[in-house]
């Protein structure tokens, strides 16, 4: 199973570059990245069923980019069922509201 995920900065209007994310399942780190030119990120490792956590440093990104941010984390849990699936899990931010879906 494969896994992506993408990061947008609505109050700017662009990518959000530089986000550091977490992968955990339990309380074991399974991958930690950094979000590129386009707002992506990868090299997560393939999954099998199960629960997992995508953390996002959105403290550390609204201070890299002098905005002043109300969430200092999002942490967007999700359950992986089709292991042979391709999950992507992208987060649409705000200093003061963030969402996401199950992407395509």
């Amino acid at each position: 199973m494969s896994l992506s995920t993408h990061v947008l900065d609505a109050a700017l209007g662009r990518p959000a570059v530089g986000v550091a994310v977490r992968l955990t399942r339990g309380d074991e780190v399974l991958a930690a990245v950094v979000t590129d030119a386009d707002g992506r990120a990868s090299g997560f490792p393939d999954l099998a069923a199960g629960d997992y956590r995508l953390t996002f440093d959105t403290g550390g990104y609204h201070a890299a980019t002098g905005q002043e941010g109300f969430y200092p984390e999002v942490a967007v849990t999700f359950t992986v069922r089709d292991a042979a699936a391709h999950h992507h899990v992208p987060l649409l931010l705000s200093p003061f509201a963030y969402s996401t879906y199950r992407g395509s």
